[in-house]
């Protein structure tokens, strides 16, 4: 679609995903580095998914948290805010020492944050140690993705980029599994945070036996360290050619190099392609996270919950089907990255992803409008329990229903189900505290404080997989995978900084008010929010972000000079 006479140097677009797994069979180094530096993946993936289940065991061990929404919104998004300062440090720290030191030093702070939390006394101690893994994933989610790029062949690039995106889903559905195998296990979500420091400990000796990104030491004047790492990644008649581009491209940034050394952000956006780079770069990190998978990752259980599924353990189950087809659909990118290209794949994302959005919008409104009534009878039942706001309108207590006992504050309360098969009908609106929740559940009801008994839950299930697989092969990997090759060489590391930092401040923004939104407007109204934010993200799309498929890096910025605006996604 771009001007300026740009080709593809691929043969056939149809044989990408083939010649991967050729290459990778036959020049096994090559696949070694991608895994090794895509394990940084796997911790980004962890920590998102792990969160989202430890967060129930957490509200019941801590009453502070299970009060106070603000509380678990800063348990899970205090990560966030490490991440942010992680990815801002990570560029720095690229450029200066290396991708290799960068995620050596991600794995350190990771395993510091992931003993600290299984450790953690107290609330406070445990967002201590939401901050360190914070960091450490900042630093990786910005550094693999560079690393293996830099490292990879251009026509395999995108699938091998692809592959920390696969294992960042592979993360968070071994999270689940995780989640899941500790639910009965004496201190459960201690558990469940602290085997994070595994993965940490692993790529930290794995990537002790890689080499430094070749890129990186060529433009550090280390040629011969450079050349050795491209001689055992491209086969011997494509060495010199790739040495050749690699020390041309170097030339050119040394004329830049005075002003490279005095970055600032004015001057970046003063350079028409750096410019255009970064609005594409940095629109797409932040929309990925505006149109909401990250509410889906850290609250999927809790939203299952909203759902009208009562019991810890079978919003986890069901839960761990979203980050399986999660995973499945980054198993897809893979596969069509090169075959099809960066843009087409988004724009198909997103256009599913916006009506995933308005099937779950749909299915919570329902929900809402058809929540079963609090019953005055059955309240008296537990007449010691009695919610305080609902005795208050003991003379006309008809008009309330399960939806409006939950929203009682002073104190909580909690809706006890019909006593028949039948959750639909009437229950008691009673006191939100361990004691009741026992005794409703000792007379074979079930207790719900987040969401009410409902008959549209599956309909909430089948949004929530429609969107996963829609967004996962589009809107979750290729954001990073154009990140990873749209910058000049000389910027590479702080262009990439800016996108991931925009990335951690978006993604915080949408985890600290998720829950806050949900109480103010509903969840309804907040899924709907996150569907119009998708249309404009396709428009973005469309307008913004350029097919890199196939180009070679010194080629991409040309293309950035010279490009025109057009809408034909589906051509070059």
């Amino acid at each position: 679609m771009e001007g300026g006479g740009i080709h593809s140097t691929e043969g056939g677009d149809s044989t990408a995903f083939k010649e991967c797994l050729s290459l990778s069979w036959k020049n096994p180094f090559v696949l070694r580095l991608a895994f090794s530096a895509g394990i940084g993946g796997l911790l980004f993936g962890y920590d998102t998914g792990v969160i989202s289940g430890a967060l129930l065991y957490i509200r019941d061990d801590f009453n502070s948290v299970d009060r106070k929404t603000v509380l678990q919104e800063s348990i899970v998004s205090m990560a966030v805010a490490g991440a942010i300062i992680g990815s801002a440090v990570g560029g720095w720290l690229n450029d200066r020492y290396g991708r290799r030191t960068a995620i050596l030093v991600a794995d350190f702070l990771f395993f510091i944050g992931a003993v600290l939390m299984a450790s953690a006394p107290n609330p406070s101690v445990l967002i201590s140690g939401r901050v360190f893994v914070g960091i450490g994933v900042g630093m990786a989610s910005m550094t693999s993705p560079l690393y293996i790029s830099e490292a990879s062949p251009a026509k395999i690039r995108g699938a091998l980029v692809s592959t920390n995106g696969f294992l960042t889903t592979a993360g968070q559905f071994l999270s689940y599994l995780i989640n899941l195998a500790f639910t009965k296990a004496p201190g459960t979500w201690r558990w469940m945070l602290g085997v994070a420091g595994v993965p940490a400990l692993l790529q930290f000796i794995l990537v002790l036996l890689l080499p430094e990104s070749p890129r990186w030491l060529y433009i550090k004047g280390r040629e011969e360290e450079a050349e050795a790492v491209l001689r055992k990644i491209y086969p011997p008649q494509e060495v010199e050619e790739e040495i050749q581009s690699l020390k041309e491209s170097t030339e050119k940034d040394s004329l830049e190099k005075d002003s490279s050394e005095k970055i600032t952000f004015l001057k970046l956006l003063q350079t028409k392609a750096i410019r255009r780079a970064l609005i594409a770069g940095v629109g797409l990190q932040i929309f990925q996270q505006f149109v909401g998978i990250n509410t889906v990752m850290y609250y999927s259980p809790t939203i299952v919950q909203l759902a009208g599924f009562a019991s810890n353990q079978t919003a986890l189950l069901l839960s761990l089907v979203t980050a399986g087809l999660n995973a499945f659909g980054s198993i897809v990118s893979i596969y069509f990255i090169d075959r099809t290209g960066r843009k087409k794949l988004l724009v198909i994302s997103l256009c599913g992803v916006a009506v995933s959005l308005g099937v779950l919008s749909a299915v919570f409104h329902e929900t809402a409008s058809h929540a079963p009534a609090v019953s005055a009878i059955e309240t008296s039942r537990f007449a010691p329990y009695t919610c305080p706001d609902y005795r208050s309108v003991a003379p006309s207590p008809d008009v309330w229903d399960c939806t409006k006992c939950l929203k009682t504050s002073s104190p909580g309360c909690g809706f006890c189900s019909s006593s028949t098969d039948n959750k639909l009908l009437p229950g008691a609106c009673l006191i939100s505290n361990n004691t009741v929740k026992e005794v409703c559940h000792g007379e074979d009801r079930e207790w719900y404080t987040r969401g009410c008994p409902s008959s549209f839950g599956w309909g909430a299930l089948i949004g929530l997989a429609l969107y996963i697989l829609f967004f996962s092969p589009g809107m979750g990997t290729v954001p990073w995978i154009v990140n990873s090759e749209i910058y000049p060489l000389r910027l590479r590391g702080v262009c990439g900084g800016i996108a991931a930092t925009a990335n951690w401040i978006s993604n915080l923004i949408v985890a600290q008010s998720f829950l806050s939104l949900t109480e103010a407007i509903g969840t309804s109204s907040t899924f709907l929010i996150f569907g119009v934010i998708s249309v404009v993200a396709l428009f973005f799309v469309l307008v913004c972000v350029p097919e890199t498929k196939g180009l070679p890096f010194e080629e991409v910025e040309n293309m950035l000079e010279g490009r025109n605006l057009q809408f034909k996604f589906w051509k070059r």
